[in-house]
């Protein structure tokens, strides 16, 4: 089956538009990438996402043009990716995550309250303690109507609903793809936000069992932040880490951020930009203030906050360093951020998807194909010991172009 995956993920660097040849189930799944492609957003749309998820407040008409918005450009990067292609069966969409909040994580802070209010809020803080709260924008069923496909969104939200992070989901996927019968292996997404899924070879005794992943930290997204404010916007990253390679890191400074709450927290666990956000790194510089870094050394040290955080949840939750590490998601490419991995991780091969048949550029937006795919069939898509839900769901909201309502 042919068939259209698209996500834009915590970079809001553009939408990944992959159109894959998808066949077989889960022990004999089969994917061929036709094309694969990444579709700007148009400037405003950005900077009004990047806005809404720094927690600019929006009327409820502002927040439908917004969905609207983003529906139309996932659209228009699904019509895009098929020409000169045979058209697609199916679009597995992702959207545009604006707000995650995992189950272990409290709720925004509210101004105080009359009494009834304040039991509203208690209840409020409760639900969100237990179940957490996930919004991707980009609605599936105007993507339908627009592409005349039919197109499975809202993903995360039944993970959550049982119980789980919502986070990662391309999990499964790896297994299917990436695992290996003597090697173990660690496939870790160098995304805005980082995450990775731990492979234990086919060969070990209950290997299923032992599968473990989560969301690492930070990837690209401190970095990227860093290099729009010190150049005023003129660059949006640093092209293959080669400013950051001028610069010194500051250990000292690597360990103090190391200690943050988030990267003691075992696993299950995830995270975005409601954490590593704008504030993260204005607080970040401060700190850097105190041993006065250049700009040069304060990239060099939040990539080893990147590469850092990496080879410490691996040394805290893995039973050990894996023998391969395959990189996958933009960071892949940055040439220094990889070094560091090299050097924090010691005895592991880093490599990438790319030599194992998976395009690293594009595997998110594959997975999310897949994940459609699975939905169509009835195939559960999470990982419960990945996300922490109570059992195997199936994830995903399915839309027919005819107007029907929702699966």
């Amino acid at each position: 089956m042919l068939i259209i995956g698209l996500i834009s993920g915590t970079s809001v660097d553009g939408i990944d538009a992959a159109l894959v040849e998808v066949s077989g189930g889960e022990s004999d799944l089969s994917i061929e990438l036709v094309a694969g492609e990444t579709f700007d957003y148009p400037e405003d749309l950005r900077q009004e996402i990047l806005a809404v998820i720094a927690g600019k407040a929006l009327t409820m008409a502002e927040f439908a043009a917004l969905d609207d918005g983003i529906a139309h450009a996932f659209a228009h990067a699904a019509q895009e990716i098929q020409r000169s292609h045979p058209l697609a069966e199916l679009i597995g969409s992702h959207g545009q995550t604006v707000y995650h909040l995992p189950p272990s994580q409290k709720s925004p802070q509210q101004p105080a309250q009359q009494p009834a209010q304040q039991a509203f809020q208690q209840a409020f803080q409760q639900a969100f303690q237990q179940i957490g709260y996930t919004l991707q924008l980009g609605r599936g069923a105007l993507i339908a109507e627009l592409t005349g496909i039919t197109t499975v969104n809202n993903f995360r939200v039944a993970d959550m609903a049982a119980g789980g992070q919502g986070a990662p989901l391309v999990s499964k996927i790896d297994v299917c793809l990436l695992a290996d019968h003597q090697v173990d292996r660690a496939i870790q997404n160098l995304g805005g936000i980082g995450n990775l899924t731990y492979l234990p070879p086919k060969n070990s005794p209950h290997w299923l069992d032992k599968i473990i992943g989560w969301d690492t930290g930070p990837g690209n997204a401190l970095l990227d932040m860093a290099v729009q404010k010190f150049t005023q916007g003129q660059q949006t990253y640093d092209d293959l880490g080669a400013w950051a390679a001028t610069g010194k890191i500051c250990q000292p400074l690597v360990q103090q951020w190391l200690a943050a709450d988030f990267f003691q927290q075992p696993p299950p666990k995830s995270t975005g930009r409601e954490l590593f956000s704008s504030d993260y790194l204005e607080q970040c510089l401060r700190d850097s203030a105190a041993y006065d870094l250049s700009e040069a050394d304060i990239l060099a040290t939040l990539t080893e906050l990147t590469a850092g955080s990496i080879a410490y949840s691996y040394q805290q939750f893995l039973p050990k360093i894996p023998q391969q590490v395959l990189l996958c998601g933009g960071g892949g490419r940055n040439v220094y951020l990889r070094e560091r991995l090299r050097v924090n991780l010691d005895h592991a091969e880093v490599l990438t998807t790319d030599e194992f048949g998976v395009n690293a550029d594009f595997k998110e937006a594959i997975a999310f194909a897949v994940l459609a795919y699975w939905r169509q069939q009835q195939i559960p898509g999470n990982l419960p010991q990945v996300t922490g839900a109570q059992g195997s769901v199936l994830l995903g909201e399915i839309h027919d172009p005819q107007g029907r309502l929702p699966i």
